[in-house]
């Protein structure tokens, strides 16, 4: 939730045991939790009062729609196809003119 690693974990705790003390840091630590619970309930709670939790689901949705066009409209394997398709048309017209070039060479 707050993207805290174990080593700024350890250097909090650390911190609050020098400061409260060992004797109330249990004390301290279940009204902190107890806080968050409280607070991440209200978020909950504001969110499906307001819709927002409806219009997130719906703007997933519309992201999915978008990213599926998106795949659809890609045009890039066909044009990789079509360029090789070409590469292959220019490679044999070019050895054709080579042979054409050597027996116009020895006709002369």
């Amino acid at each position: 939730m707050f993207n805290i690693g174990a080593t700024e974990l350890i250097l909090i705790l650390l911190i609050a045991f020098v400061v409260v003390g060992p004797k109330d840091l249990p004390k301290i630590a279940r009204a902190i939790g107890r806080f968050i619970k409280y607070a991440r309930n209200l978020i909950k709670e504001i969110s499906k009062e307001t819709g927002f939790s409806e219009i997130a689901d719906e703007l997933r949705g519309v992201e999915k729609d978008v990213k599926e066009t998106i795949r659809s409209v890609d045009i890039r394997e066909d044009l990789k196809q079509t360029k090789a398709d070409i590469d292959k048309e220019i490679k044999d017209a070019a050895k054709e003119v080579d042979v054409r070039g050597i027996e116009k060479e020895i006709n002369s």
